[in-house]
């Protein structure tokens, strides 16, 4: 009974890899990334009820929110470091994957996890030490720094869970089991969802019931995918020999996580650059408006990066298999379908921006310059899915160089500073900070197709002509 239930175990395994490689490429593309995008509009829904739970609070929601809102800077840090580590260990397990080397893949698998272990043990010291004088940065007042520091120490103490939920997790979906890392956040956002309204109202425990509910949530996922990385499905399984992290093994997965590293760390400089800019030009109206528009934008982008997520193993795998056609077929369907997403999305706000906006408020001021601004912030957001599929096949490609390039292009390079050039050319000093969006986004989308036509088709190329003299010398 055992030796069947290993034998139904081991064809698991091995169907799941095998199929990055066989499988047609559109069909698996949408399963592959139809979990991940689920998992993805799951963890927005438990961030936005998060968000109510606290925010109705009798007699101190409006602070406590504002407090909680605060430790933003401090989440978007610790999830930077999950996806330093594991988005750039993941790809390149894949590619050891497809070359046939799964001792190394598991070697990678288990440097990670070390790493993401060591990683939360120093953010958690850090935040506890120096947290409090970061949160009087970030903008806390006497009133809210009651409900930020809490919150945020929780938070923190809790952050081990929470990078081996959000890192380990990439390394079950690069297998192609994307069911299971679906899983693993349903379990933990019905975890959160439940426990929020216990700990906050019944227990009388405010935001530290939220934090808390946050931190057994995360605690729970991360042990299912823990399981799930020591059971008998697994392809690539956790082993202790390879938990002793080496330079060798990390400093490239470190180099291609790079990208979405700056990416997470720069969203909380452009925050404050965005407000800061807002709040002169325009008070409290302007700011709002930016809310609004920041918020949509991530509606539509946290679960478009499941597309990017349900890609990545089949481009990584073929590319390690030396297979160029297939990782030419996965990037044109990543293209197609990202485009085709955000398109949609891009006429809906168009067409119906004052929709969006009376979902978060419906104040006329506010609705006044929250329209026209919405419409320019994602003027060009149709076509930022080029940019996308640039990017997440960068990141497949293991090009960690190219993928670092475009991440800090259009937000270091070009948003940030437009933001306080472009008031200077402009009497409407507010339409010329949003305009700074759709500004550095044309220009990195063009520049992003540039550089992947001068390096993917060469890399393609020399693919091929590996895979030729592969196949002679079989011959």
């Amino acid at each position: 009974m055992k030796r069947a239930v290993s034998s139904g175990a081991g064809n698991e395994r091995a169907d799941a890899v095998a199929m990055l490689g066989t499988a047609p490429v559109g069909r698996l593309l949408l399963k592959l990334a139809g979990p991940a995008v689920v998992g993805q509009l799951v963890n927005l829904l438990y961030n936005i009820v998060d968000r109510i739970y606290i925010g109705h609070m009798p007699g101190v929601g409006r602070i406590a929110l504002t407090g909680v809102g605060l430790c933003l800077p401090v989440v978007t840090l610790i999830a930077a470091f999950a996806m330093l580590i594991a988005q750039g260990g993941a790809p390149r397990a894949a590619i050891f994957m497809g070359e046939g080397s799964f001792d190394r893949a598991e070697e990678l698998l288990g440097n990670c996890f070390s790493c993401l272990v060591a990683a939360a043990a120093l953010l958690t010291a850090a935040f506890w030490i120096f947290g409090e004088k970061l949160l009087w940065v970030f903008g806390c007042s006497a009133e809210t720094i009651v409900y930020a520091l809490p919150y945020m120490r929780i938070y923190a103490g809790g952050s081990v869970f929470v990078l081996i939920a959000l890192g380990m997790n990439l390394f079950i979906s690069t297998q192609g089991f994307t069911q299971f890392s679906m899983l693993s956040v349903l379990i933990g956002a019905g975890i959160n969802i439940a426990l929020d309204p216990v700990f906050i109202y019944l227990f009388h425990m405010g935001v530290r019931g939220a934090a808390l509910a946050t931190v057994i949530s995360q605690a729970v996922s991360g042990i299912w995918v823990v399981r799930f990385l020591t059971g008998g499905r697994t392809r690539l399984r956790l082993r202790r020999r390879y938990l002793r992290p080496r330079a060798r093994v990390m400093l490239p997965a470190l180099a291609l996580g790079l990208s979405p590293f700056i990416m997470q760390v720069t969203e909380a400089v452009l925050s404050v650059a965005f407000n800061s800019s807002l709040q002169r030009y325009g008070g409290d109206a302007a700011v709002g408006a930016m809310t609004i528009a920041s918020t949509v934008m991530q509606m539509v982008w946290i679960p478009t990066q499941g597309l990017g997520q349900g890609a990545q193993p089949i481009i990584s795998y073929n590319y390690g298999a030396k297979n160029p056609e297939r990782v030419r077929q996965g990037f044109r369907a990543l293209l197609r379908v990202s485009l085709g997403v955000l398109m949609v999305f891009w006429l809906l706000v168009q067409s119906f921006p004052a929709f969006f906006v009376r979902i978060f408020n419906s104040d006329p001021e506010l609705l006044d310059i929250a329209v026209w601004t919405l419409r320019l912030y994602t003027a060009v957001l149709g076509f930022f899915g080029i940019q996308m599929a640039v990017q997440q096949t960068f990141m497949a490609l293991g090009k960690a160089k190219a993928s670092l390039f475009i991440a800090c292009l259009r937000k270091v390079v070009l948003l940030i500073p437009l933001i306080y050039i472009l008031p200077h050319f402009f009497e409407n000093k507010v339409f010329a900070v949003f305009l700074a969006e759709p500004v550095s986004d044309s220009i990195s989308i063009i520049v992003s197709a540039i550089v992947f036509a001068l390096v993917f088709r060469p890399e393609m190329a020399r693919l091929s002509a590996e895979a030729r003299g592969e196949n002679l010398a079989r011959r």
